[in-house]
């Protein structure tokens, strides 16, 4: 009786599905690593830019000082190009605070998903806080420009005191007490990643609580917004984000902590991918 023959390329080739099954499991996991890899130096300097923009928001205190300065400022007349153009950079500030969290969150995740979204979810409430600043001044300068003859003066610059009152206190939150919680935040994130030398992150681990204290202080008195314990607080914050934003421009993440975090994160979809194909096998196999 002749013996049953086997399939012949099976025979021969035991072993060459699943060295094709490796190799294509090696190529996916190959290019889901490049991949990121070749898009961190866009991230940062996405992330570089968006940050030296939020300086912007320097010259808001020359230009909004006629409004904020000047009780009867409604009642007066005149150009308000300088306010104007102090609620555009204002809302352009807006913008890329909000853009720092988004363009940063793909490489912060890495390091501590949690602790990236709680940064990303800081800057967008910081820009909310902001956007009702910004509408505050502007409900001034309409009422300013188009209220009516026989207005009762006294009424119209209680209107605007309440409104410059609303824009001092979301400054005092938007762009002083949550700075001082994204300096922990990001802080951390970078100091423990390594993305830059950790001399930077560690100024915002230091300015971040010293700013929520100099706020939590004008809140209740104890300091005002101009004052020495102010400038000591703003000081650590001011070089960490501006040392942040023009390292991410000029030099990019730092390759070595970029390969230890890419190293360390092993993509849910390959082994899934180059298992199934085992899993046929073995089923067409346990049917024969």
């Amino acid at each position: 009786m002749t013996p049953a023959r086997g399939n012949p390329s099976r025979d021969r080739n035991p072993s060459t599905h699943d060295r094709e099954t490796d190799v294509t499991g090696t190529i996916q996991t190959t290019s889901a690593r490049r991949v990121p890899a070749n898009t961190m130096r866009r991230t940062a300097l996405a992330g570089g830019v968006l940050y030296l923009m939020t300086f912007l928001s320097i010259p808001r205190l020359a230009l909004f000082g006629p409004v904020l300065d000047n009780p009867d400022y409604i009642l007066g007349s005149g150009s308000v190009t300088g306010v104007i153009v102090g609620i555009v950079l204002e809302l352009i500030v807006a913008f890329a605070i909000v853009g720092t969290g988004v363009a940063l969150y793909p490489i912060l995740k890495r390091q501590n998903e949690g602790v990236a979204l709680g940064f990303v979810s800081a800057r967008v409430i910081e820009t909310g806080i902001i956007a009702v600043g910004i509408i505050s001044l502007l409900a001034v300068v309409t009422l300013r420009q188009d209220a009516a003859a026989g207005t009762d003066a006294a009424s119209l610059v209680a209107t605007g005191q309440g409104l410059v009152a609303v824009q001092n206190l979301t400054f005092l939150i938007g762009q002083g007490l949550l700075p001082g919680i994204n300096g922990i935040l990001l802080g951390y994130l970078f100091y423990r990643s390594g993305l830059v030398p950790r001399i930077m992150p560690a100024l915002g681990l230091i300015g971040g609580p010293l700013m929520i204290s100099s706020v939590i202080g004008q809140l209740f008195g104890v300091n005002e917004q101009v004052s020495t314990w102010s400038l000591i607080a703003l000081v650590p914050i001011f070089l960490w984000e501006f040392s942040l934003g023009v390292w991410l421009v000029v030099k990019g993440f730092r390759p070595s902590a970029v390969a230890a975090l890419l190293a360390n994160e092993r993509p849910s979809d390959a082994p899934a991918l180059s298992s199934q194909p085992g899993a046929m096998a073995a089923t067409k196999a346990g049917a024969a």
